[in-house]
């Protein structure tokens, strides 16, 4: 078992402050979108704003569970955090413009709808599983996180070859 750990730490911490920056970002999400159902009447951009929010408590929560827990950065030189928050935002703006602008896409074509109507068939009421846009932040979620994770890997926090 303590082998698998070792060979799979950075996976295993990744899925585990993945799963707890997607609770931060759905979390944040579904509460923005209700704090604001009475300010901004406009759906598109109600959920525009409360999805954009979102996107922010997820990145900085991932950016610090990131470097001390999964890739185990361990410098505070500013030069080097300056270089991972820089290239960590970047990439995470480039899957946050993908999830940005897809999410309201997939509302408008009705994919939502068809989850809206297999949670009222299976019955369930709960005012969450109706949450505006719910369903397509859920799918695209999972393109993302695999992008961010290849993209962590490959560009925030790879180690110089000197650190292997």
């Amino acid at each position: 078992m303590k082998n698998l750990w070792n060979k799979y730490k950075e996976i295993i911490t990744y899925i585990i402050f993945g799963v707890l920056t997607t609770v931060v970002a759905w979390g944040s999400y579904t509460v923005f979108v209700f704090i604001f159902k009475p300010i901004i009447t406009n759906d598109d951009i109600r959920i525009f704003v409360s999805n954009v929010l979102s996107w922010i408590a997820g990145v900085a929560f991932a950016y610090v569970t990131n470097k001390l827990w999964v890739f185990e950065s361990k410098s505070w030189a500013p030069k080097v955090v300056g270089k991972e928050i820089v290239t960590f935002v970047s990439s995470r703006g480039i899957t946050g413009i993908i999830e940005i602008v897809c999410v309201p896409l997939l509302v408008k074509t009705g994919f939502d709808n068809i989850f809206y109507n297999l949670v009222e068939k299976l019955g369930l009421t709960m005012k969450i599983l109706f949450t505006d846009g719910i369903y397509s932040k859920i799918s695209l979620s999972v393109i993302v996180v695999i992008l961010n994770y290849v993209f962590s890997k490959l560009f925030v926090f790879k180690k110089e070859k000197t650190e292997k």
